[in-house]
């Protein structure tokens, strides 16, 4: 399916029809969530709208999409954060989860495009797979480990994540558990009723 690049600033949008079928206006064709989530990798902002309502179904889809990856053991998310986050559904952090988790990602991905242009630097090339690996390991153990400061979120986890080895940490990592600690104190202070 030959996608039409969206120009700077637009968004494709993408009409949910009531046989399930998704129809990209800016290409005039229908496209699978295999297609959409292609765009998403691509970077290609979209909307999802129902065809008939107009109500905004764009989060709908992405978790689709999520759940088509994680099914076909493309498994990306652990168990035991998935539980985790279904835990805060309902909780008094649902409202201050989801801009942490953003900023999360958001660090994450800085941070491992830090590390790539590093070693691009250095070695003329992209870290090879292990050293990348081992690079998201502490990443995702440093997420871990804020995750487990809220009351009620950390029973039994500590148990569930096996210890990760001590080992020197590069710049990038160094940094980001920097930026992890001042939103560890940012989110303390939200949730004492203390922000500032």
């Amino acid at each position: 399916m030959a996608d039409k690049k969206a120009g700077a600033g637009d968004v494709v949008v993408i009409k949910k029809y009531a046989n399930r079928r998704l129809y990209n206006t800016a290409t005039s064709a229908y496209v699978t969530l295999e297609d959409l989530a292609r765009m998403v990798r691509e970077g290609t902002d979209f909307v999802v709208y129902d065809a008939k309502s107009n109500e905004d179904l764009t989060r709908q889809i992405l978790t689709q999409i999520i759940f088509e990856e994680e099914s076909r053991g493309e498994a990306l998310l652990p168990v035991q954060f998935l539980r985790q986050l279904i835990g805060f559904y309902g909780g008094q952090m649902q409202g201050v989860l989801p801009s942490y988790l953003e900023m999360s990602l958001d660090s994450f991905a800085r941070q491992q495009e830090q590390i790539r242009g590093q070693f691009t630097k250095a070695f003329g090339a992209a870290p090879g797979a292990g050293m990348m690996e081992e690079a998201v390991k502490r990443n995702v153990a440093l997420f871990t480990d804020a995750m487990l400061m809220w009351p009620g979120f950390n029973v039994g986890a500590a148990q569930a994540r096996p210890a990760q080895p001590e080992a020197a940490a590069p710049d990038p990592l160094e940094e980001m558990r920097r930026q992890m600690d001042e939103m560890r104190d940012q989110l303390n202070r939200l949730s004492t009723g203390k922000g500032g």
